[in-house]
């Protein structure tokens, strides 16, 4: 599904003024205390056609080959002085592009609950922003591309991204007898940190899912592996964490592929306490992740991103 220019900026800015955009915003789990700052600042699209068709470019390049892996999405350049809707461009890039993912969805036959809880990632970053910074805005608005374009679903308590496996992950599959080569079709586990506890039955739960999921709606590409990139496969951890900890019991899922030795301290900083920038000294000790993360750093250690995979 390809999008083209001249679909109608008119008819999106329209959309975005429409009675019902507070609906919408709600059905994408934006914040209540954001949508009437959305609502009002939706004016100037129609008010300001150059607004209209950076709008319209925006989303164009949003939606390009919608549905590839990891298909082009570099937005224009947003010009200065637009004041705070700059904060808020991203997001109504996706409220324009909304009919070209919902089309995508009825394409593929994705079920329209498995849709909307992926598509209410958008409420969830928003709310980060406002956690993070004091004021409404998209947190991370590169990582809301996936979601819009068909690339990651919501199934459960985990998130599956449609991914391509790269040189040493596919190298340790192969070792360990599994059929791989770079760029084969795997599926890129990403762990949400608002659903609740990361249990055992949970995430299978959520990988039957999407077992199922992913060969009934993308049937024409073989997932044989999943893999997943995150600082809860560092394997110190261990060092850190008791045996039952569901954490652990997360990391027992994968095989290491790598380990990496860049040093990601604000990941887990910014999983556990929501602000990766949070001085270490300040962090809060009250439940035993967030003593292990907070320890391990004051007593000069580095937390790393973890690098595991299973077959599928």
């Amino acid at each position: 599904m390809r999008a083209r220019a001249g679909n109608g900026v008119a008819r999106v800015a329209r959309m975005l003024l429409l009675d019902d955009l507070p609906e919408t915003l709600l059905d994408l789990a934006v914040p209540h205390e954001d949508i009437n700052e959305l609502t009002a600042l939706a004016a100037r699209f129609t008010a300001e056609p150059e607004l209209a068709g950076l709008l319209e470019r925006s989303v164009l390049a949003l939606v390009e080959d919608i549905g590839t892996i990891g298909g082009p999405c570099e937005p224009p350049p947003l010009p200065k002085g637009l004041g705070d809707l700059e904060r808020w461009f991203p997001v109504y890039v996706t409220l324009a592009a909304l009919p070209y993912t919902r089309a995508y969805h009825r394409e593929r036959g994705i079920p329209e609950d498995i849709a909307r809880r992926t598509l209410a990632d958008l409420g969830r970053h928003i709310a980060l922003h406002r956690r993070r910074r004091g004021n409404g805005g998209l947190n991370a608005p590169h990582w809301l591309r996936l979601h819009f374009r068909g690339e990651l679903y919501q199934l459960g308590r985990l998130q599956f991204q449609r991914a391509r496996l790269g040189e040493r992950t596919s190298r340790a599959a192969r070792a360990a007898g599994v059929e791989a080569e770079p760029g084969d079709p795997c599926l890129n586990l990403h762990i949400p940190d608002c659903l609740g506890p990361l249990t055992p039955r949970a995430c299978a739960d959520s990988v039957a899912r999407a077992r199922t999921f992913f060969a009934r709606h993308f049937p024409e590409e073989r997932f044989r592996v999943a893999t997943c990139h995150s600082w809860l496969l560092d394997e110190q951890l261990r060092d850190h964490l008791p045996e039952s900890s569901n954490i652990l019991r997360f990391q027992r899922l994968f095989r290491t592929a790598y380990r990496s030795d860049e040093q990601a301290d604000g990941e887990p900083v910014g999983f556990v306490f929501g602000d990766p920038r949070l001085p270490v000294a300040d962090l809060p000790q009250r439940t035993s992740v967030q003593r292990a993360v907070t320890r391990h750093l004051l007593n000069g250690g580095h937390w790393y991103l973890g690098h595991g995979w299973f077959e599928l």
